[in-house]
């Protein structure tokens, strides 16, 4: 009597909603949805933290029916995939930033494959972004979305998640604060790029056999990495400050 109990079909339903909701998460978040980790590695520990968190599952408010429960599996993609743009768009500040710092340097050709995100990117890019991760894991972001899945089963119930006008307007906001932000990162390099821009044109009028292929492009790359080394520790600052802005906000949301 007490397997059958068990096994019923509301709770089986719960499972499989609470399991897609684990798979969203893992599928969009940053960390969890790297390309090196394989999809069935994923789904294991979807699996997994589906069993652990099943004690924790409130009571199943939909209807037990087949129209119902596949829009309740859409609605928790929807709210996996929801957080996991708003955390990569509060991650993409310093890639973003790269991307410019990568073009000042001349180094917008030089390009490799993320192997987080699977897509080329500058190297400064990737550079940055790697040690973002390493810095996202020093702060146990990856705990940070467990907590939170345990937070969003008490506030947004199983097949629940409605897409509000808020959180639309705040990605909005996201993505122009992104571009703010990265710009703002990027701005000490930007502003001694163009100042030796400006000495090197001066140099080349009084010197006309100054050659700027040779000595202008090497003093700019190598002044570059000073002011990339001196503004290390507080690009990262900004990403965690970021990062926790965003999870602040998911908290809000849901």
């Amino acid at each position: 009597m007490g397997w059958a109990t068990i096994f019923n079909e509301t709770n089986i339903v719960g499972f499989i909603l609470l399991f897609f909701r684990f798979t969203a998460l893992f599928i969009a978040v940053p960390i969890f949805s790297h390309k090196n980790i394989p999809m069935r590695i994923k789904a294991a520990m979807a699996f997994f933290f589906t069993v652990v968190f099943y004690s924790s599952m409130p009571p199943l408010e939909i209807a037990i029916n087949i129209p119902t429960i596949v829009v309740a599996i859409l609605s928790e993609f929807m709210l996996g995939l929801v957080v996991g743009i708003v955390l990569l768009l509060a991650y993409n500040v310093i890639t973003f930033a790269g991307g410019i710092i990568s073009f000042m340097m001349g180094f917008s050709m030089a390009s490799a494959i993320d192997p987080q995100t699977g897509v080329s990117m500058p190297i400064i890019s990737q550079f940055l972004s790697l040690m973002g991760l390493m810095i996202l894991l020093s702060l146990n972001l990856h705990h940070w979305v467990l907590l939170f899945v345990d937070s969003s089963l008490k506030s947004v119930p199983l097949g629940g998640f409605i897409m509000s006008k808020d959180i639309f307007h705040y990605m909005i906001k996201a993505v122009s604060n992104m571009f703010l932000v990265g710009f703002m990162i990027a701005f000490p390099i930007i502003a001694l790029s163009l100042l030796a821009d400006v000495i090197f044109g001066m140099l080349m009028k009084t010197m006309p056999q100054f050659n700027l292929l040779v000595i202008g492009f090497p003093i700019k790359i190598m002044v570059a990495f000073v002011v990339l080394i001196a503004t290390f520790a507080s690009t990262m600052l900004i990403l965690k400050i970021q990062m926790i802005e965003a999870f602040n906000v998911l908290e809000m949301f849901f």
